[in-house]
């Protein structure tokens, strides 16, 4: 569904995005990650046809980006970080009025925008004025107005930015149930929701892909340097703590108290998997022990690993 060879686009000397290349397939979900300015959405408004690559070149739906501009946004629907809406329109009268300028058919106007009211659930709201509904309506009107058209791939760029809890699990279930119909390239500053709808994770990074691979095999890569955790009543902590990190296969160790107890955090070398030392180091020093555990890798972690980042 799509596919891009070496693209790059140039703001003067400064290179946002360098030379990337990627493909997504049909019916595909496919997270679109990085920190901020790393070039997530100068990529998507290549990918959309708003902005001119430097060099490169991107087909969605077999039809060039660039060459084919308007055959290619046929199969495109957009919806930007900022959704731009007509604030003083009726949500049925913009979506009828975006329906035309994407072309689709006085015949099938109506039931495609009474398809997309019903799906993006604003069929209570379809004759309120756009600028009096909330920040999570307005959200809905654009997804809806993205799909309005029919497109096999949707591009989402933080769909689900400033919305509350209630609002964002809406949307999340809404595209995971738009996996059935469309392609969908998605990009997320919130990651367990990458890991619950996405097939497929693109992380990148000064504008180049650092990292492309299912979620699943990014934890594997730092699955052997997880945290273990060890919870147990010692007499003198900071001293507990040296013994342990001079046990093989301990790289470092952090403590924090939980009344007469003792939290330690256990950062294992690559390749190791301390546990039994540890439980025979606490055996060994007649420690009480209430947990002995190893965390699983999470998103996150890779997404700080991968892109050399302390934040989250």
């Amino acid at each position: 569904m799509i596919k891009v060879e070496q693209l790059t686009k140039c703001y003067g000397p400064v290179k946002a995005v360098d030379a990337i290349s990627f493909e997504v397939s049909k019916g595909e979900i496919v997270g679109f990650l990085g920190p901020n300015g790393a070039g997530k959405s100068t990529t998507m408004k290549m990918l959309a046809g708003f902005l001119p690559p430097t060099s490169g070149r991107a087909e969605v739906a077999g039809r060039d980006v660039f060459r084919e501009s308007l055959r290619a946004r046929e199969h495109i629907g957009y919806l930007p970080e900022n959704v731009p809406l007509y604030p003083d329109m009726r949500v049925q009268e913009y979506l009828r009025y975006r329906a035309a300028l994407k072309g689709v058919p006085g015949r099938r106007m109506n039931e495609r925008v009474g398809d997309v009211l019903d799906l993006c659930g604003l069929g209570d709201v379809a004759k309120k004025i756009i600028g009096r509904l909330s920040k999570g309506y307005r959200q809905r009107v654009g997804l809806a107005d993205a799909m309005v058209h029919e497109p096999d791939l949707l591009i989402l760029d933080e769909p689900t930015i400033g919305l509350d809890p209630n609002q964002i699990r809406l949307v999340r279930d809404l595209i995971r149930n738009l996996k059935r119909h469309h392609t969908i390239l998605l990009s997320t500053h919130i990651l367990p929701e990458v890991e619950m709808l996405c097939s497929r994770v693109i992380i990148i990074d000064k504008g180049r892909i650092e990292a492309l691979d299912s979620p699943q095999n990014l934890r594997a890569r730092l699955g052997e340097t997880g945290h273990i955790f060890l919870d147990a009543r010692v007499p003198d902590p900071k001293a507990a703590a040296a013994g342990l990190r001079r046990l093989t296969g301990v790289d470092s160790v952090s403590i924090r108290s939980d009344g007469a107890w003792t939290i330690f955090t256990i950062h294992a070398s690559p390749g190791a998997d301390p546990r039994e030392a540890l439980y025979g180091h606490a055996v060994a020093e007649k420690w009480p022990v209430r947990e002995l555990s190893r965390s699983a890798v999470s998103l996150e972690q890779v997404f700080a690993e991968v892109t050399h980042s302390e934040e989250v």
